[in-house]
């Protein structure tokens, strides 16, 4: 019988480990429930349309260029390799659409959830127009890429 001392040992792990994101989310759900789903939109989709989400979500971009917009926030792009997130309750997600009218887009998401609750809820046009005011100026041209250093927020 071969013993743990038998393999062979490495220091790998001790440099494997790389932070993409710290966060503080502002509230997690009573009895949370976490959920991590891969999104894929074809080249040119819009995504889906204003939404939110119960509590906080974590995200990374695995291929493409995401347009991400949440209120209050500027508009931005998020490529492969970068990492997102977004407080949740009541702020509404605008954007989430492929950025790129060439390749597709693929991202990771890790949503937090009370139970029984949607992950996604979409927001109806009536509070869409009532909250048109915390909507952040949208310039024209393409959206800034993101940054996302070490232990900053969204």
């Amino acid at each position: 019988m071969t013993g743990t001392n038998d393999r062979p040992q490495s220091d790998a792990w001790k440099t494997a480990l790389t932070v993409l994101q710290e966060a503080r989310p502002p509230a997690v759900p009573d009895g949370v429930q976490v959920m991590t789903v891969v999104i894929e939109y074809p080249p040119g989709d819009p995504g889906t349309p204003p939404h939110r989400h119960p509590g906080p979500a974590f995200g990374y971009v695995l291929e493409g260029e995401m347009r991400l917009e949440l209120e209050g926030e500027p508009e931005r792009t998020v490529r492969a390799g970068e990492a997102f997130w977004e407080p949740g309750g009541d702020v509404i997600h605008y954007q989430d659409g492929n950025a790129r009218a060439d390749v597709p887009l693929r991202f990771l998401v890790t949503m937090l959830c009370a139970p029984g609750e949607p992950m996604l809820t979409l927001v109806e046009e009536a509070e869409l127009a009532e909250r048109a005011r915390l909507r952040a100026p949208r310039p024209p041209g393409p959206p800034p890429r993101e940054r996302n250093p070490v232990g900053e927020g969204r």
